[in-house]
């Protein structure tokens, strides 16, 4: 689904990009570029595109923390694009005002595009969405729900090991889960090429799986058994908080997850393939991928 922010435009001409490492002084451009949540599973793989770019982060330099404000205009400086990807979560309370306020900074810094990472189907994030696009810069969203990524790093990878796969899904929901790697070149492209500005792209792979099924070909791919069973909020959140996380933190991500895995994210789009001119990253590659790693073997 490619439209721009007011929906009132029609498809950007994009359709020649076949492979961004073909833009045009990608090296030089990489050197003006600062990426929030540099460490995390999207921003970690958008740096190892643009080898030269200012990693955001509280372990960067100079460091970047979204929670301290006056980390902001360091890492801002000499950067003219920059990639956001909010922590802990772009539906946080406080994230809308965060996002605007840096955005606001940003391009009083001299920063001229930004590109946030943003989240498939959540009411609650468009709100940051609209600072972005009002704070002046050449802007680019992209909404995003369920990574593959999540059940081979941190988050869901010691369910998976466990064999034992709990999440407050309606039964037999259906996602087209996207592989970061497809988010990272797709923000690349919107970082270095400016006819992505003014877009939405809301990414996914071309295949809807149900959690059954991707546990299936997780099961297949690792070798082993791997199950997924529905649970109720109430207990999604027990067990949150039972394996350490705040209740406050719990509670966010249980709210989450129940909202996005109702069905309304179940349908796949063509805008990966519009931004890059070649299909998505299929979920069984990423099963396949992941499996000749270990990650899955106890």
């Amino acid at each position: 689904m490619t439209t721009n922010f007011s929906d009132s435009a029609g498809p950007a001409d994009i359709a020649d990009i076949t492979n961004i490492a073909n833009i045009a002084n990608i090296a030089n451009i990489a050197d003006t570029v600062l990426i929030t949540g540099g460490t995390g599973k999207t921003g970690r793989r958008v740096a190892a595109r643009l080898p030269g770019a200012r990693i955001g982060s509280r372990a960067g330099t100079p460091p970047f923390d979204w929670v301290d404000r006056s980390t902001w205009a360091p890492a801002l400086a000499n950067r003219e694009a920059a990639y956001l990807s909010y922590y802990p979560d772009i539906t946080a309370p406080d994230a809308a005002d965060a996002i605007g306020a840096f955005a606001k900074l940003a391009v009083s810094r001299g920063v001229r595009r930004l590109v946030l990472l943003s989240g498939r189907g959540m009411a609650s994030a468009v709100d940051a969405e609209r600072a972005v696009a009002e704070s002046g810069a050449e802007w680019t969203v992209l909404r995003a729900s369920w990574f593959s990524q999540n059940f081979s790093e941190e988050f869901l990878l010691d369910a998976v090991l466990a064999g034992d796969l709990a999440l407050p899904a309606v039964p037999g929901v259906r996602e087209p889960f996207i592989d970061t790697e497809d988010i990272a070149d797709v923000a690349v492209a919107a970082l270095t090429d400016p006819r992505h500005a003014g877009r939405v792209y809301e990414l996914t792979t071309a295949r809807a799986l149900t959690f059954e099924e991707a546990a299936a070909e997780m099961s297949e791919a690792a070798g082993r058994e791997i199950r997924f069973r529905a649970v109720s909020p109430g207990a999604y959140a027990a067990s949150l908080t039972q394996g350490g996380l705040p209740p406050e933190v719990a509670e966010m991500l249980t709210a989450l997850f129940t909202a996005v895995l109702d069905g309304r994210n179940a349908h796949p789009t063509t805008d990966v393939e519009t931004v890059l001119g070649r299909p998505p990253l299929d979920f069984s590659a990423y099963a396949r991928r992941t499996a000749a790693t270990g990650v899955w073997h106890a």
